[in-house]
């Protein structure tokens, strides 16, 4: 696996930390982990320097993206946006349907139950498709 280098200028850098930092905050939110991070969680997320994510951190509260209080850095509402976008845009490749899922105007990008509905529907058509037993179809004599 390659290591991915920040940008040598510092515009570039600047936007490089920015949009990093915001996706790993956003992550660990998301997940559950807390609101809450330090210099050294971001050290050991991102592989920076705790000084150099120090300097990053201050300058998103500067910018407005993120609240400091003492040591600990929280998304401000600008920051969880944005860290959201950058999320999204960094993982969208992979959030694309493969063959055999729904379209983007399919139901069950709306509904928890219409996901549970197409991913069991979908099982059933590649079952039959394949000759395959559904659950319920499976014969009974072991066959």
């Amino acid at each position: 696996m390659t290591e991915v280098h920040a940008p040598k200028s510092e515009p570039l850098r600047a936007m490089y930390w920015r949009s990093e930092i915001l996706q790993v905050m956003f992550w660990l939110r998301g997940e559950g982990f807390g609101d809450l991070v330090d210099a050294p969680l971001i050290e050991r997320f991102l592989g920076v320097d705790a000084a150099v994510g120090i300097t990053y951190l201050d300058r998103l509260v500067d910018e407005g993206y993120l609240s400091v209080d003492g040591g600990w850095y929280t998304l401000s509402p600008r920051g969880l946006e944005e860290g959201g976008t950058e999320f999204a845009l960094s993982f969208a490749d992979l959030m694309r349907p493969t063959h055999g899922e729904c379209s983007d105007d399919c139901w069950c990008h709306m509904s928890a139950d219409e996901a549970d509905a197409c991913v069991a529907s979908r099982r059933h058509d590649h079952a039959t498709d394949h000759g395959g037993h559904d659950h319920g179809d499976a014969p009974r004599d072991g066959r």
